[in-house]
């Protein structure tokens, strides 16, 4: 079986370039399995962790442990992955990531736990907790790129890296071909966007090129070139099963100029080739028509367009630095000296209950003011507590509720105006505030393609917690422990 899971993966511009994919590739996933053209997660504010927690298990991010890509931890007062344990002077390494945060089984675990631990399963993504996700609890193993050292890592949780992986860190990881790679548009892509002809370069003095090398074309080569090898490792004999989980990205550049329209759809296109490198390593190692194959994006998509002021449209940049400092002044003024706001971050407003509570006060009253206080700010559209989110009251709160861990979950949640975007002027954030993101509305397909499983399309909307049970269903086994859903297609 191979799972792949693609960071913002968008059913308009799979159909928009289908013309200019080559023959082995989404063509062939379009054409030979079932496709799902609108797969709804029913939720708000997705990102590529909480959404392939999601998808791998079957759950809303509400109980999966992967509410989203960074949680606040009141213990340290800073955010941090929730799938990483920080030492206690608040420091990551590769060690930090582990699955044990990750509240419910997964395909994978299903998988191993049917096969009575004989299965082969491995993990790989540019990205740690999507790596991790990935793998789930009993996998042999997940692989990640260190955006420090440029080589493939992996956690003690999992065990040392796969033979063949450590072979590419001697050889061939991105450490050692990070000043040679030089991004720029196909020729089919700078045909269609006449003078947008970019040009990206990556130097390693650069202490965030890792980061950025992450989000193109390059790191996506870079994860076929270790999924590959993983899935030449699978066992062949009369009975054997494995499994290899990939996670792509096709997030926008956000260290790019202009609109990134050509980047966008250079990255389906040099996307499109590496899935046709998977489906020939299938065939190569298991043969034709011995796998199961399925392709899902994540429910949601940004943009880091930058519209012309020429245009006079409405909009802005709300900033929660600014909104914080505000905040704080003004409870300081309503009850005294100290600090009531601990951070804010991507609309979440998490409140320092300790000082609260240390000063006899109420954390829902001063939630409940927090609220009233950010809804008259400039850019704000509506503002929500969090016993509002709990007690969801009509869509926009269930929608919320979905996505809301009560165990992590803001105090306060804001949302924001059409036009107004997020300025990441933390120090959370390094080097995102040269792009401010959006999120957009999108159709977000998925693939199944399986032995015996007739190819057909599904334009109608698909609850994404029917896709775990029905590949579960097409493996024969124990869909994931939080699935509450049938699968209706």
């Amino acid at each position: 079986m191979v799972g792949i899971v693609v960071d913002q993966l968008s059913t308009e511009h799979i159909e928009q370039l289908q013309n200019l994919f080559g023959q082995k590739g989404f063509r062939t996933f379009m054409g030979k399995g079932v496709y799902l053209r609108d797969v709804d997660y029913g939720t708000r504010r997705l990102d590529a962790n909480s959404g392939a927690a999601a998808l791998l298990t079957g759950s809303t991010p509400s109980t999966t442990g992967v509410p989203s890509a960074m949680v606040y931890d009141e213990t340290l007062s800073t955010m941090r992955p929730p799938l990483a344990t920080p030492a206690p002077s608040g420091a990551l390494s590769n060690d930090s990531f582990t699955p044990e945060q990750l509240r419910l089984t997964t395909i994978a675990d299903e998988f191993a736990i049917a096969n009575d631990g004989k299965a082969v399963i491995y993990s790989v993504a540019a990205d740690p907790q999507q790596a991790v996700i990935l793998a789930g609890h009993a996998a042999d193993g997940a692989v990640w790129l260190n955006n420090t050292s440029g080589h493939w890592a992996t956690s003690s949780y999992y065990g040392k890296l796969p033979q063949a992986v450590g072979s590419t860190n001697s050889r061939s990881s991105m450490a050692h071909r990070i000043d040679t790679i030089d991004w720029r548009p196909l020729p089919a892509v700078a045909a269609a966007h006449p003078g947008e002809n970019f040009r990206y370069r990556f130097a390693r003095n650069d202490r965030d090129v890792y980061r950025k090398v992450a989000l193109t074309p390059a790191a996506n080569s870079a994860v076929t070139d270790v999924a590959v090898s993983l899935i030449s490792q699978l066992p062949t004999t009369p009975g054997s099963t494995g499994m290899v989980n990939i996670g792509y990205t096709l997030a926008p550049y956000r260290y790019g100029e202009g609109k990134l329209e050509a980047e966008t759809d250079d990255a389906y296109l040099r996307l499109d080739a590496q899935l046709g490198r998977i489906l020939d390593a299938v065939d190569r190692y298991c043969g034709a028509g011995n796998a199961v194959i399925w392709l899902s994006g994540t429910g949601y998509s940004q943009s880091a367009a930058i519209e012309d002021k020429k245009y006079r449209l409405p909009g802005g940049e709300f900033s929660p630095k600014r909104a914080m400092s505000l905040l704080n002044a003004y409870l300081v003024a309503r009850h005294g000296n100290g600090e009531y706001v601990a951070a804010i971050r991507d609309g979440n407003v998490y409140l320092n209950t300790r000082s609260i509570e240390a000063r006899n006060l109420d954390s829902s009253a001063i939630a409940e003011e927090c609220r009233e206080f950010l809804a008259r700010m400039a850019g704000v559209d509506k503002t929500y507590t969090r016993r509002q989110i709990l007690a969801p009251g009509d869509e926009e709160t269930r929608a919320l509720n979905r996505a809301y861990d009560p165990k992590t979950g803001a105090d306060v949640i804001i949302t924001l105006m059409p036009g107004w975007t997020v300025v990441r002027d933390d120090s959370q954030s390094a080097g995102s505030h040269q792009r401010q993101l959006r999120d957009l509305p999108l159709a977000s397909p998925a693939f199944i393609m399986a032995p015996g499983l007739a190819p057909r399309t599904i334009s109608t909307p698909v609850d994404a917690r029917e896709i775990a049970p029905a590949i579960s269903g097409i493996l024969r086994i124990r869909p994931p422990n939080g699935a509450d859903r049938r699968p209706s297609f």
